[in-house]
């Protein structure tokens, strides 16, 4: 039975754009919405990990869970979702600091 997905994409190739546009809608840029079987979604979200590269993506779903929802992440990111006594609740990482080299004098 199809259920209602949402897929949030940030840097991604155009191709797995087009790729999501085809079973869901695009209703703004990197957001895509769509009515899908179970499996349906499991294939677009083994395209999407398969494609992200740089880029960072989101999925969520309806589940059986105390909110209602479950969410899967691939990519890179600062958020990252964490299980919380059967909440899934949302993580902030720091910001990646850029290694520098020191000459000695």
């Amino acid at each position: 039975m199809p259920s209602m997905v949402v897929i949030a994409t940030t840097a991604v190739p155009d191709h797995l754009r087009g790729a999501l546009s085809r079973w869901t809608s695009e209703v703004v840029p990197g957001i895509f919405v769509g009515s899908v079987s179970a499996r349906v979604r499991d294939e677009l979200w083994n395209a999407v990990t398969e494609t992200v590269t740089d880029g960072a993506a989101l999925l969520i779903h309806p589940a059986p869970t105390e909110q209602g929802y479950a969410l899967r992440t691939a990519g890179t990111r600062r958020r990252a979702p964490i299980d919380f006594d059967g909440l899934t609740l949302i993580r902030m990482t720091g910001q990646p600091t850029a290694k520098t080299l020191q000459s000695g004098s």
